[in-house]
């Protein structure tokens, strides 16, 4: 047999789909949360010798995300997080660490109504804990927040060869979904203030400008949150370009000044950057395990 080692492992129960419910007052509030729970430590005997005295079962782990949901209550994903952290490393000597997640999904009072809710926003909530003893890496984000503006974009300037069909334009649809991540360069945050901070910068930089390509804008909005926020480091975007092409009307005898279109879904330019405060540590390890960003 080849001679091998373990490197990197970790274990956990992933997707616990939690509904913390307050009924402190008959005006219940409520917070809705999937979170996967994920532990690093001294778990090598468990895997070269089938010895699970150190294997802190997963089904515990999730009775553990229901328990602290009760216990210590939800308040924002990221500081859920850091309690489940808190608690694994601190009841079992050989866990050092861990990766915990969360995505949250929006609800909205139904007007009139003390109990009564609906799935209010269009985005879903993110966040990503990396501890690693006494370091913890906090990324917070969202995605699925789909925008559009009908003008003030274009997309001219650009290199062509035999390959190239695309006719330069001045006057577009600027369209994408935006999934986008921070990290934190502290867990000292109110995190549903910045939260809120943050997507409305994101949202009205979308707007304030003539966007010269999707690139321009991801890099516009990276800059006003880094400015306006001490507390992240960096802030990375996803986003596709949602291409929406003017429909050729002349065979029907009629004129399309920029009204209809076609809605392309794919392919579809894909966009991605990160826009770091220049003085900011690079953290590679951090976002090896956020999925689906450069």
């Amino acid at each position: 047999m080849s001679a091998v080692k373990l490197t990197s492992n970790q274990y956990g129960k992933a997707e616990n789909h939690v509904v913390r419910v307050y009924r402190d007052t008959p005006r219940h509030e409520l917070r809705d949360l999937n979170v996967t729970s994920q532990l690093h430590g001294d778990f090598e005997a468990a895997h070269t010798e089938g010895d699970n005295g150190h294997v802190v079962a997963t089904d515990t782990q999730k009775n553990t995300v229901f328990a602290k949901a009760k216990e210590e209550g939800v308040d924002s994903p990221e500081r859920f997080l850091l309690t489940l952290a808190g608690h694994f490393t601190a009841s079992f000597d050989w866990v050092t660490g861990g990766r915990w997640s969360a995505e949250e999904y929006g609800w909205s009072r139904i007007d009139g109504h003390d109990h009564s809710f609906f799935r209010s926003e269009p985005e879903v909530r993110t966040a990503v804990l990396v501890r690693d003893g006494a370091d913890d890496q906090l990324v917070a984000g969202f995605y699925g927040l789909t925008v559009l503006k009908t003008t003030e974009s274009g997309f001219v300037g650009y290199p062509k060869d035999k390959y190239t069909t695309l006719g330069e334009t001045e006057d577009r649809i600027l369209a994408t979904d935006i999934s986008t991540r921070w990290r934190y360069n502290t867990t000292d945050v109110d995190f549903d203030a910045v939260y809120r901070q943050v997507r409305g910068i994101i949202l009205s930089t979308f707007t304030d400008h003539y966007s010269k390509a999707l690139q321009h804008t991801l890099y516009q909005m990276g800059q006003n949150v880094i400015d306006a926020v001490d507390e992240i480091e960096e802030i990375r975007f996803s986003c596709p370009n949602k291409h929406h092409f003017v429909s050729d009307l002349s065979p029907f005898g009629l004129e399309n000044p920029n009204e209809v279109f076609y809605a392309a879904d794919r392919p579809y330019g894909l966009i991605e950057a990160t826009i770091a405060r220049e003085e900011a540590t690079e953290r590679p390890d951090v976002w090896a395990v956020v999925n689906g960003f450069c």
